[in-house]
């Protein structure tokens, strides 16, 4: 019988006990509406208020003057996830009185989609936006950022940490540069929030975006971190319920699993994520023995559990698909459409050629994962490579034939 590894913790991770024991109550005795006046409803809003508590001193925000009003603390807002969160703080934002009128927004060009997708909608609108180079590991680059800078910038946003190749941007510089011109900060925290310190106020982040089923809670929930002072025009209209923000019943068990899964990352973070680094040092080392096999991203200022890959002459779905034969759940940034395999933006963006951007694999540790798993993952991964350079075109006696792929991807 084969082993089962999951090593794509960065796509999602498994419902923590924590957080599933907290949510259990709230979707069963206590399932009352928190806009309900009567006992039940009335307990649902003190432990939405106490989730929010919570999630704010994770991310060390301003504690509430007054902890009893009906969105303590006012900088904590619930969305439905990450992309969600990303859409308010950018769409909203831009649209809000907090823009002045600006019209400029500097992004990066290996943002989450959510980011991109947002910022090209705005684009349509007539406002401008700059997409920032980033160098061969995936960081901004700080005097273009610096460059880009205008009094007609109202938003920069850029991600903590990237969900591909894991590097770790200099936030704390970012942010200072975008108040220079009176800009406000947002960072798309997804990847990051439970796995690096985030400390909003040390860092200067006016918003920030995160997800609670990447770092062991549920999915479908998520975060908004909204600075006091910046205001945002709403993403959903209806019962006012989010500070008018994101209208909608709550959802209280999963706001709740949320708080507690985070409380859990953020208190053990030191020991947990140290563990992971361990375990992802020794499954690189294993797979860069691989011949032709390059690392993506910064192999020291990354997230402690991303290890990300490029093989030449292989494609990446192929990658995929070989190895759940055998066990191994990984990712890669290929996308298969409308019949033609585009590489990752973010591969591209940092310079890989096309031909090789192709057969990209991350793999993404957590907590639950162990060294015999890594083990088991090298062996695999290097018995599915081998298989399918096998059967390529590009392979020849051993190596990679790069202008033979490189004809066969510009068809």
């Amino acid at each position: 019988m084969k082993r089962i590894v999951y090593a794509d913790n960065a796509a999602t991770t498994p419902l923590s006990e924590t957080a599933f024991e907290a949510m259990k109550p709230w979707l069963t005795e206590f399932y009352g509406n928190p806009s309900s006046l009567y006992r039940i409803g009335r307990a649902a809003k003190e432990a939405l208020n106490e989730a929010r508590m919570t999630v704010g001193r994770c991310l060390n925000a301003a504690e509430p003057v007054n902890v009893r009003n009906d969105y303590a603390p006012g900088e904590i807002v619930f969305t439905g996830g990450g992309s969600q969160a990303d859409n308010l703080a950018i769409h909203g934002f831009m649209h809000g009185p907090g823009a002045k009128g600006r019209k400029h927004i500097i992004t990066s060009k290996i943002e989450h989609h959510a980011v991109l997708y947002t910022c090209e909608a705005l684009e349509k609108e007539g406002f401008t936006v700059t997409y920032l180079d980033v160098d061969g590991q995936g960081r901004v680059d700080l005097t273009q950022l610096k460059n880009a800078l205008s009094e007609d910038t109202a938003l920069v946003t850029i991600m903590a940490a990237n969900n591909e190749i894991g590097t770790i941007q200099p936030i704390r510089e970012i942010a200072a540069l975008a108040h220079s011109v009176g800009a406000v900060f947002h960072t798309d925290a997804v990847q990051a929030v439970g796995h690096m310190p985030i400390d909003v106020q040390a860092m200067g982040i006016d918003l920030l975006s995160l997800s609670a089923h990447k770092f062991r809670g549920p999915r479908g929930v998520g975060v908004l971190y909204v600075k006091k002072g910046v205001a945002l025009e709403p993403l959903v209209y209806g019962g006012g319920q989010e500070r008018g923000l994101v209208s909608g019943t709550e959802n209280t068990a999963g706001c709740i699993g949320l708080a507690a899964a985070m409380k859990e990352a953020v208190e053990g973070m030191d020991e947990k994520m140290g563990y992971v680094k361990r375990l992802t040092d020794r499954l690189v080392e294993g797979v860069m023995k691989i011949p032709y096999t390059h690392y993506t991203g910064d192999p020291v200022n990354r997230l402690p559990g991303t290890a990300s890959f490029v093989f030449e002459a292989i494609e990446g779905e192929g990658l995929i698909l070989f190895l759940d034969n055998e066990g191994v759940m990984g990712s890669t940034g290929s996308a298969c459409s409308t019949g033609s395999l585009d590489p990752s933006h973010v591969l591209m963006a940092i310079g890989l050629p096309h031909e090789i951007a192709h057969g990209s694999l991350r793999l993404t540790l957590g907590e639950q994962n162990t060294e015999e798993d890594v083990d088991y993952i090298i062996e695999a991964v290097a018995k599915v490579v081998a298989r399918l350079r096998s059967m390529s075109p590009v392979w020849e006696n051993g190596k990679p034939n790069l202008t033979a792929a490189s004809n066969l991807h510009s068809h």
